[in-house]
């Protein structure tokens, strides 16, 4: 039998990750969708830049995405288990479904889907609590990198600066990023955690010009220095010369190589 749940919960408790090996584990098949939330009072939604889905497709290839308006959940197999994510700041004042939020009902009614379980991160004791925080105050600031690829060095001294507060008091940031020799990578911090995830894509990009996938930084916080972080990762880019000179020995090496974009 098809099962159905929606996961909420504040940024950076670990959604994404729980529901990437709550899938992994499902003998199954896999559905997903990320649900917008809603900015309350001082605390700003950071919106849905199509990170999380890329790279759980990447991850679990044969994914679903219940976006899609020629899905129709009612032919899927009886094992199918469809994930929804939504972020949500604050526990909701009743657990289960009756605690589901009504603009988040609205959401759901849209697509056509009826969760039959709720779970909200820091509320429900089947999930961790160990990254679950309260915020008070929260700005969110998104750049799309689509197409552009870093350096790899520029990209590491980037990251380091950003999470230790170059560019404001950062609590949460996730990227996906293109290198040059066709590999990208998922990055992920968040305040509560030791350190950073430099997690690789599955996928490797031909070295024959721009990406295409997905690429895109979120980053959330308060006091966020958005035109200072924008000059540096416009020095951190490369243009098509020295991309061409990255990529032109690879081509050189590896001519069978026909890895997808």
């Amino acid at each position: 039998m098809s099962k159905t749940w929606l996961i909420s919960g504040p940024p950076g408790c670990g959604k994404t990750t729980w529901i990437l090996n709550t899938m992994q584990s499902h003998p199954g098949s896999c559905g997903y969708l990320r649900l917008e939330g809603y900015t309350d009072q001082d605390l700003e939604q950071a919106p849905d830049t199509g990170i999380d889905l890329a790279f759980l497709q990447d991850q679990i290839p044969q994914l679903r995405d219940l976006t899609d308006p020629h899905l129709d959940l009612a032919s899927q197999p009886d094992d199918l288990l469809a994930l929804i994510e939504v972020p949500q700041f604050r526990p909701p004042k009743e657990s289960g479904l009756i605690g589901i939020d009504p603009r988040v009902k609205a959401q759901l009614e849209a697509f056509q889907l009826l969760p039959d379980r709720h779970l909200h991160f820091g509320q429900d004791p089947e999930l961790p609590k160990r990254d679950s925080l309260e915020f008070s105050k929260l700005e969110s600031w998104t750049i799309s990198l689509h197409k552009y690829v870093w350096d790899p060095s520029s990209l590491n001294s980037f990251w380091f600066e950003l999470v230790n507060g170059a560019y404001g008091d950062v609590y949460r940031a996730k990227a996906l990023m293109n290198l040059p020799d066709g590999r990208a990578f998922f990055c992920n911090w968040m305040m509560t955690q030791d350190g950073s995830q430099f997690l690789p894509l599955q996928a490797v990009a031909p070295p024959n010009g721009r990406p295409t996938r997905v690429s895109e930084l979120v980053v959330q916080g308060k006091a966020l220095d958005a035109v200072g972080a924008q000059s540096t990762i416009d020095d951190c880019l490369l243009n098509d010369a020295v991309l061409e000179l990255h990529q032109a020995p690879l081509r050189d090496r590896q001519p069978e190589l026909t890895h997808s974009r």
